[in-house]
């Protein structure tokens, strides 16, 4: 049977045929050059099975690629680095806003505003360019929960009634901003009232992890090297990027980890949060 036959089954639950191209895409994308594409792939195609999941070829890759060079396998990871900021959502929340403070914005993070009727808890306020965005972030810690229509219609319920405060400037716009991917009703609500939606693969070419990539700003929980109980340390002490953590080493000392173990780690950070082009190698 050839692989385009098979059957995967994704994180969903959803039934797809096996894609050796998006497969290969997604190899790509760690910073892998063609030769260990080239070998994972191969091992890759041996070991597939029909009905096997989506997170079986994921853990599969991610184990090839760490044992050939762990920055490949924590540039592969981010998406499930992300899903590690949960429980709580708030570490998302401060991962936004510095992402949107590296493209230009001055952010606020957890602001309270009036509107006409009540106070909105608003997570992330981002101003550029004299516009005021309300940005809600909505972040789940399991693949396959997307964002509905009902997030955009109880956002912009909640924008309008800002809006309608006699001080809030017309040029401000609402957003949404999920770790997920929105359905098809909510990309097309979102467009047709204004409200601007940014997930993990939307919009084309600035998604969410198209920002990422072209700014180097990489959350910790992207490292092969660390521990979960490293990572939560980390992050309960506010250090949710890489180059925070290059810059606070120190808090590597703090968690007993050896100077060795501190270099390869530091390293890694330091290659994977050199700027660059997403539509590149």
């Amino acid at each position: 049977m050839q692989s385009s036959d098979l059957d995967i089954i994704k994180s969903s639950g959803e039934k797809v045929k096996f894609s050796l191209t998006k497969l290969r895409k997604s190899l790509l994308k760690s910073g892998a050059d063609k030769e260990t594409v080239k070998y994972v792939l191969n091992e890759i195609r041996d070991e597939l099975y029909q009905g096997i999941s989506t997170r079986e070829i994921y853990n599969r890759a991610f184990a090839l690629l760490k044992e050939i060079k762990s920055v490949y396998a924590s540039k592969y990871k981010l998406k499930n680095a992300i899903y590690e900021l949960g429980p709580t959502g708030f570490p998302f929340e401060k991962f936004i806003g510095k992402i949107l403070a590296g493209e230009g914005y001055q952010v606020s993070i957890n602001q309270t505003l009036k509107g006409k009727c009540v106070k909105h808890e608003i997570d992330v306020v981002a101003v550029k360019d004299s516009v005021i965005n309300l940005i809600e972030c909505k972040f789940h810690s399991e693949e396959g929960r997307n964002c509905d229509v009902k997030v955009p219609l109880y956002i912009h319920a909640r924008f309008k009634d800002i809006r309608n405060k006699d001080n809030t400037p017309e040029s401000s716009k609402g957003w949404v901003v999920t770790n997920t991917r929105f359905s098809k009703d909510a990309v097309d609500y979102g467009s047709c009232v204004g409200i601007k939606l940014l997930s993990w693969d939307y919009p084309e070419k600035e998604s969410l992890k198209h920002l990422i990539d072209r700014s180097g700003l990489y959350p910790v929980t992207v490292s092969t090297l660390l521990s979960e109980e490293e990572k939560a340390f980390l992050l309960k002490r506010e250090i949710v990027l890489g180059s925070e953590l290059i810059r606070n080493k120190f808090l590597l000392d703090h968690l007993g980890i050896s100077k060795s173990r501190k270099s390869r780690i530091l390293s890694e950070f330091k290659i994977l949060c050199t700027k660059n082009d997403p539509d590149g190698s």
